[in-house]
């Protein structure tokens, strides 16, 4: 269970400022659904967890024509069964901060609606399906899977390391579009129509193929040059495909360092990640409360 560790990490931006209950019903509420630090709180992440897995097996399963034909029934009872939880869940998160109207707004807010709209948009608009195929609902809600990244800890993890090395992998991906328009270019002078490289564009889609080492096989080179270019080319992506783990890889080193992964929330900006001896939020400042982990 350690690579599948429940936590209710959330980006700081997503569910900045929407503000922890003071006392009553609501801070006890918050205090199952926002926190981790109760076995309350965890047998509700991993609930919630095996209600996202589930539901989206559902999904899976019923886009099979042979299995949603013999348990279509089934299937029917199943997701409206989910939905009715996750639109349980979503008032209750409403319910239970000071600004729910900040939730709404947030990805993630966006995200939980998103797992149960289709569902009612497919029974309360019967005119919809005259414009878009009710199928089409269905794979929305394959978004359920998204709400994942809210109760494990790694996935809130992976997500700060690409935003904070984004800068990085955006000034490698243009060095790559650069390599792969100049070769797709040469390419296509090099080859020509004749050899199937009839635009500089189709030397772009040949070149990409060949450095991320995918090799359709559909244009291939046929004069010597073009083998000579091919072979760099080949040589240049097997090397290339190790950048961005590498700076992946660096960012997530620099976490580990900068912060340990704990899950001691500030009461007013709802950052993470706090030691558990600190008084007050090193991204606000306000005052933390005592850290009591319930084992």
């Amino acid at each position: 269970m350690s690579s599948v560790r429940p936590s209710k990490s959330r980006a700081p931006h997503d569910l900045q400022r929407l503000g922890r209950p003071s006392d009553g019903w609501r801070l006890r509420l918050y205090g199952v659904i926002f926190e981790a630090d109760t076995r309350a709180g965890r047998a509700f992440d991993l609930a919630l967890v095996v209600l996202i897995l589930a539901s989206v097996a559902v999904v899976v399963l019923d886009s099979m024509a042979l299995v949603h034909a013999r348990y279509e029934y089934l299937f029917n009872a199943l997701e409206w069964g989910f939905t009715i939880a996750f639109t349980l869940e979503y008032i209750a998160r409403l319910l239970c901060v000071r600004h729910p109207m900040r939730y709404v707004r947030s990805t993630l807010g966006v995200i939980d609606l998103l797992a149960v709209l289709p569902t009612y948009l497919a029974i309360l608009v019967p005119g919809l399906s005259a414009l878009i195929d009710v199928r089409v609902l269905r794979l929305l809600r394959i978004f359920r899977i998204l709400k994942l990244g809210a109760y494990v800890a790694e996935f809130n993890a992976l997500g700060r390391a690409l935003a904070a090395s984004r800068r990085k992998i955006m000034v490698f991906m243009a060095f790559v579009m650069l390599v792969v328009t100049v070769m797709g270019t040469l390419m296509y002078v090099v080859e020509g129509p004749a050899n199937g490289f009839s635009s500089i564009p189709v030397g772009v889609y040949w070149a990409i193929t060949t450095m991320t080492t995918v090799g359709f096989g559909d244009i291939t080179p046929k004069t010597d040059l073009g083998r000579v270019i091919a072979s760099l080319m080949m040589l240049l992506g097997w090397g290339t495909l190790a950048v961005p783990t590498g700076i992946v890889s660096a960012e997530f080193t620099a976490m580990k360092t900068a912060r340990p992964p704990t899950t001691r929330r500030c009461p007013e900006c709802l950052s993470e990640g706090h030691m558990p001896g600190a008084s007050f939020c090193s991204d606000c400042g306000a005052r933390l409360p005592a850290w009591a982990h319930d084992e």
